[in-house]
């Protein structure tokens, strides 16, 4: 930062605790009033007007105009513990989501009480003053109070890229706009929906955000499956009228046979396995910016990665120190710091109140040796931003005495393109930064501008600079860091190293951690100058980019993805932004992160620590094949539903009816909890993070995924028909048939849910996974069972007959043989790829 901006700040009072008040009550907060105010209400009307809901609700009528009131009443209980467990279930979700926004809040630096604090930005009110510097998002509409070399990028608002001037004749600043350089304080003058952003965003409030595939294919196949039930609906209710001349009696038959068909259950699965799976990150140190991230977690193929702070632990250490004059190099991991003009010259180009390691390392060693430390004689009069490809920066300071010192520091290229060296020298200096870059240095020229002049350009490119010398920092790997990479490769992962450092360099830290490199180191500059087609090819086959730039990481993220690559890609600087926002998952860090980077990211990573992103994409691969596990377990006790309330319409008796909605409503309400409650809660398969990521593009309502389904759901259904013919065959009472179909349907659903626990392991070997929620479940279906069968008034709602203990255990066989027939499947399938 600047220490003309904080010498103005510094002497900024800022609101007291009052003012605040005040002004938060006259123009009220920096925050939107949208739909969330009244999202109780929302999921409310959502609920209404669910099919489910609509049916129950026509039921319930009917059963009243019948004179059945015990039915009526109990389907009207039925619909408030439906209505409780989907409001719980949602609350929960958008609980979980709201916690996350909360996370993900920006933060202000503003003077309060003539304190510089931070705040939440929705805290900000008008009148504060707030203090901004290049990387930070403004936080609401603002006029400059004083500034140095402050410019903005307006896009968000104007559209266009090229970074406006700003300061006192040009003081106005607004909501969402970048800080490209420079720093300022400013005086809040608009806040929320009053600031130009806001006004614009309340235009768009009730625009829906795009959906993600997978709540794509979730969304047409339950819309598939309303048209069905809607047309077995009309099919049963007009045949069976056509039959029986009773309009109540058909439309009964048909509502039953419509609630059999509706998988209501899978969307709500979706919403809350993904929230709580968001949720779930965010205790593993990985914040979530939207749950539908989680989706494609599970599915990254690649990963890009940073090296300064991802790969290494972004604690620079002033290594080396080569004196171009001298033509010395002073190696420091050998001997004590020396004091040089090198490094001299390194703190002048360097920011007055460092927050880049390699600059906190300069002003740390140049304090410790320095004899003569001018610093304090000078303040800064003119600052060059970090600009250029490759980049430079360049400092201007003045003392009282209207003395100059100018420095610049930045890429060897840059500093050198604009030195008049011979090229016999510049092929030296390059030379010895290769040397000292093939040790995994990161180096950086230095210099001073060749004549001070009293009007400085406008530009920093003008400049004609003497090159001093070059400074080398160290930055150690992480220590878990080749450990990370081998889980990355074991999941099937590919990693690249994408760093603006010499390519010497990234190869030395390459191989320090383990990086897998590839056939060749492609640069920022080769990377720009292939097409498309070209690139495509390369980027397979490289994982080291070196010299890079923001546009060719963006060409290169774009290359991958046309490769039908998952991209994730992490970055921490302001330039990172369009890359974090091309790959599918942006991942930001949280620690040293710029404040654009995070708003650009899908995700953060609280403490920088790339472990966690193994955990992200665990849990991501977890809650994928979790749902998967819900939605086959939907289907499979579906079928033998619709088919135990179908088959006897269309081959036997129109007007026998083997369930009634008040069965069908009694096994919604075991279902949902089972698949949205204990499915979600199963740990990831023991194998999951061996495996190659899953294909994006297949369908969970494939013939390929479902086929499975329908298998279990034909067998189910066997089963529970092959209990009712036997029972029907002792010449036994509807109600005892009725009653065996039931508890065998039960049966099966308990089994069910234990065997689909796992794709790959035994019942028995699953349960070393503990899932601590599955015993409460079962034992609340097997209780509500023996209630509907054994106590007289709800046996009577349920048109039951007692089963005596050996029917009971007959039944419990006929469902064990129907569903623990996948154990032996699945025996045989690991059997045949153990032996692949």
């Amino acid at each position: 930062m600047e220490a003309h901006t904080m010498e103005v700040a510094q002497n900024t009072v800022g609101l007291t605790d009052a003012e605040v008040l005040t002004s938060r009550s006259k123009y009220g907060s920096n925050s939107l009033a949208n739909k969330s105010e009244y999202r109780f209400f929302n999921m409310l009307l959502e609920l209404v007007l669910e099919p489910l809901f609509l049916i129950l609700i026509g039921v319930c009528v009917i059963y009243f105009i019948m004179g059945q009131t015990q039915e009526a009443f109990l389907m009207l209980g039925a619909l408030g513990i439906v209505t409780s467990i989907s409001i719980f279930q949602e609350h929960k979700s958008r609980n979980a989501v709201d916690a996350l926004k909360k996370l993900n809040s920006p933060k202000a630096k503003v003077f309060r009480n003539a304190k510089l604090i931070e705040i939440l930005t929705e805290d900000l009110v008008v009148g504060d003053v707030i203090q901004l510097v290049d990387g930070a998002i403004v936080p609401a509409d603002a006029s400059i109070v004083n500034a140095n070399d402050f410019s903005a990028n307006e896009s968000i608002l104007t559209g266009e890229s090229i970074p406006l001037i700003k300061g006192t004749d040009e003081p106005l600043i607004f909501q969402g706009t970048m800080v490209v350089s420079g720093a300022c304080t400013a005086s809040v003058i608009a806040v929320g929906a009053a600031t130009q952003l806001g006004k614009i965003q309340q235009s768009l409030q009730e625009i829906e955000p795009e959906k993600t595939p997978l709540q794509i294919q979730v969304h047409n196949f339950v819309k598939y499956m309303l048209y069905a039930g809607l047309v077995a609906f009309v099919l049963v209710f007009g045949v069976n009228y056509y039959l029986s001349g009773k309009v109540l009696h058909a439309l009964m038959h048909g509502l039953t046979l419509a609630m059999s068909i509706i998988p209501e259950e899978i969307p709500v699965a979706l919403s809350t396995f993904m929230a709580l799976g968001a949720y779930r990150m965010y205790k593993n140190k990985v914040i979530v910016r939207t749950p539908s991230t989680v989706e494609t977690l599970g599915a990254a193929t690649v990963i890009c990665v940073d090296k300064t702070g991802t790969l290494t632990e972004n604690r620079m250490e002033l290594s080396a120190i080569y004196d171009f004059e001298s033509k010395k190099v002073f190696d420091f991991t050998k001997s004590e710091i020396i004091e040089s003009p090198v490094l001299e010259y390194a703190v002048w180009s360097s920011e007055v109140e460092p927050f880049d390691a390699m600059e906190i390392a300069i002003h740390t060693a140049y304090t410790k040796v320095a004899k003569d430390d001018k610093r304090k004689q000078f303040v800064m009069f003119k600052e060059y931003p970090l600009g250029g490809t490759p980049p430079i920066m360049t400092h201007v300071f003045e003392n009282e005495k209207k003395e100059r010192i100018s420095a610049v520091k930045g890429s060897v290229e840059g500093v050198l393109h604009q030195t008049k060296l011979s090229d016999t020298d510049k092929e030296l200096v390059q030379a010895k930064a290769k040397e000292l870059s093939s040790k995994g240095y990161r180096i950086l020229a230095v210099g001073r501008v060749e004549t001070e002049t009293a009007n400085l350009p406008e530009t920093q490119f003008e400049f004609t600079f003497i090159l001093i010398g070059l400074i080398a920092f160290y930055d150690p790997p992480r220590k878990n860091i080749s450990s990370v990479l081998k889980q990355f490769y074991e999941a099937g992962i590919k990693v690249k190293m994408i760093t603006g450092d010499h390519a010497e360099t990234a190869l030395a830290i390459a191989n320090q951690v383990e990086l897998q490199i590839g056939q060749k180191v492609l640069t920022g500059p080769e990377v720009m100058d292939m097409e498309m087609p070209q690139l495509e090819k390369q980027v397979e086959h490289s994982n080291v980019f070196a010299r890079m730039f923001p546009e060719a990481k963006l060409k290169v993220i774009e290359a991958l993805k046309h490769k039908g690559e998952i991209v994730a890609m992490t970055g921490d600087g302001v330039n990172d932004g369009p890359a974090l926002k091309a790959a599918h998952i942006g991942i930001a860090m949280g620690l040293r992160g710029s404040e654009v980077a995070r708003n650009t990211a899908s995700l953060v990573i609280v403490d920088d620590d790339l472990e966690h992103m193994v955990e992200a994409v665990a849990l991501g691969r977890r809650i994928y094949e979790n749902l998967k596990k819900a939605i086959r377990y939907i289907l499979s006790i579906h079928i033998p539903i619709i088919l135990i309330v179908s088959i006897p319409f269309l081959f036997f008796d129109p007007n026998l009816e083997l369930f009634t909605p008040v069965h069908v409503i009694f096994l919604e309400l075991i279902m949902g909890p089972t698949c949205s409650i204990i499915f979600e809660n199963e740990p990831i398969e023991a194998n999951s993070m061996k495996q190659k990521p899953r294909n994006n593009t297949r369908s969970f309502f494939s013939f390929h995924e479902l086929r499975m389904s329908i298998i279990q759901g034909l067998f189910i259904t066997v089963s529970c028909f092959g209990m009712g013919i036997y029972f029907n065959s002792l010449n036994a009472s509807d109600e005892l048939v009725r009653t065996s179909i039931f508890a065998t349907l039960i049966f099966s659903n308990l089994f069910l849910t234990l065997v689909n626990r796992s794709f790959e392991l035994s019942v028995i070997k699953s349960f070393a996974n503990k899932n601590r929620l599955i015993p409460f479940i079962l034992s609340v279906s097997l209780l509500l069972l023996l209630v509907s069968i054994y106590v007289a008034p709800v046996q009577s709602i349920f048109e039951f007959e007692a089963l005596s203990w050996q029917q009971f255990l007959l039944c419990l066989v006929a469902a064990f043989v129907g569903v623990f027939w996948i154990e032996g499947y699945k025996f045989f399938s690991r059997k045949a790829n153990s032996n692949v």
